[in-house]
């Protein structure tokens, strides 16, 4: 016989690991909901030129390729199952273009798959929560991606630092160290800085074909230190020779414009670091690539800050991802947040709130049929007025029904008997301090069990 297991990267969710994703899930559309977005839904498979190309050579080695597909392989295109929530969102836009109005502000939160070795904080299926505008070039989108961050991470309780870079500044930092054709190579390596450390990005550049020189140049550049003011200034001059560069500090000065302009950049410290009052921080971090060949402008990576785990919530400004699938020239930005290390992050911290234990507030216990019968009626009123009630389905002995309501962290029983019934009357038990209290249906519905 087969011992029952699942695939490695993967996981089961119980009762109680539902609650609190469905939480995080809720949260998360909430906020969303908020500035506008509206919810979408793509397959969990797409065309594999869909996939392939799209998220440079190191991701393409992660597509889950879909190996029989039901249909005659030389009849149907291979496919694979989706690796971001990205690319199939512009993949949708263009397909249905003449069904959307632009800009078009949408989210999706879905599983996405990757071929990634399996580690802590790291998983083959995972859930992602997008939130995308597109067919807008303004920053306000930068801006409300900002302020969706900080409401998220707020309302979750978890204190998060967003590490914020632009991709013009990589490309003008790539002209002037005299490696412009090198941008990919430069940005994979770098964005691994945080993990593997300089002396092994350096090593990685040189044998990505930069020289000894053009390794040399990066280290100032890439070392910045001071105010994000400082910086910015700093970068002025370093890149002044380099247009594409120049238009990437531009952005960035902007961004930080309008995240003072609505509160969000209360104080700026000497570290570079923006702290909010909300548990915030905004820190212009040069070292920031991220690997998608698809972004072209502003870069964005949230980490929590009392939690040892990579980024919970990354994404950026792409000019040009729906110009693939043949709709040219429409820009957008987006981001996405890592439900399952969000899960993870609130788990260390014991940030879960107590009450999503259990949905059920009262369970009804009950000595024989004829009681049974009384808390199935008390039970419909209940429901009625949007309490989360159950009714134990057989008379057993009373330790064996208080210890079912003990498993499930149900906050309340209703012990029914012959003198309960009496007197149109439960015996309510507080299973947190043991305090019984003979009760009404009116007085359950309007005090006594709501949360």
């Amino acid at each position: 016989m087969t011992k029952p297991s699942i695939p490695k990267g993967t996981r089961d969710f119980g009762q109680l690991e539902m609650a609190r994703r469905n939480y995080i899930f809720d949260t998360i559309r909430s906020v969303f909901s908020l500035y506008g977005f509206q919810q979408i839904e793509t397959p969990a498979m797409e065309n594999i030129g869909t996939l392939m190309g799209k998220y440079g050579e190191e991701g393409d080695k992660l597509l889950f390729r879909i190996q029989n597909s039901g249909e005659k392989a030389a009849l149907a295109p291979e496919k694979g199952l989706r690796y971001d929530l990205t690319v199939p969102f512009a993949r949708y836009v263009v397909q249905h273009r003449e069904e959307i109005s632009f800009p078009f502000k949408r989210f999706q939160i879905q599983p996405v798959w990757r071929a990634d070795r399996p580690q802590k904080g790291r998983y083959r299926e995972f859930y992602q929560c997008d939130v995308d505008v597109i067919g807008s070039d303004s920053l306000l989108g930068e801006l409300e991606l900002i302020q969706i961050v900080e409401e998220v991470y707020r309302r979750l309780g978890i204190n998060v630092c967003l590490h914020i870079n632009n991709r013009k500044i990589l490309a003008g930092i790539a002209e002037v160290i005299g490696a412009p054709d090198k941008i990919i190579d430069i940005t994979v390596a770098i964005d691994k800085l945080d993990k593997i450390g300089v002396d092994a990005v350096n090593n990685e550049l040189l044998e990505r074909g930069l020289s000894d020189e053009q390794v040399a140049k990066l280290q100032p550049i890439l070392n910045l230190s001071g105010s994000t003011a400082d910086k910015l200034t700093a970068l002025r001059t370093i890149l002044a020779s380099s247009e594409i560069g120049l238009k990437g500090v531009a952005e960035m000065e902007e961004i930080f414009n309008l995240t003072d302009a609505v509160g969000l950049t209360a104080e700026r410290s000497n570290s570079g670091a923006v702290q909010q009052r909300s548990g915030l921080t905004i820190e212009l971090d040069l070292c920031l690539a991220r690997g998608l060949n698809y972004y072209t402008g502003a870069i964005f990576e949230v980490k929590a800050l009392d939690a040892q785990i990579g980024s919970i919530t990354g994404g950026g400004r792409y000019d040009n991802l729906t110009g693939i699938f043949g709709l040219p020239n429409v820009s957008g930005v987006g981001i996405s947040f890592g439900a399952d290390r969000i899960y993870d992050v609130l788990t260390e911290l014991n940030l879960f709130p107590q009450e999503l234990q259990s949905s059920t507030r009262v369970l009804f216990a009950t000595f024989g049929q004829d009681e049974l019968r009384y808390a199935l009626r008390w039970a419909k009123e209940l429901r009625a007025n949007g309490i989360a009630v159950e009714v134990y389905p057989e008379p057993a002995k009373m330790k064996k029904q208080m210890g079912y309501a003990n498993d499930k962290n149900i906050p309340f029983v209703a012990i029914v008997g012959g003198d309960e019934m009496a007197q149109n009357k439960v015996m309510l038990k507080n299973m947190t301090t043991g305090e019984q209290q003979l009760v009404s249906l009116d007085e359950i519905i309007n005090e006594k069990i709501r949360k």
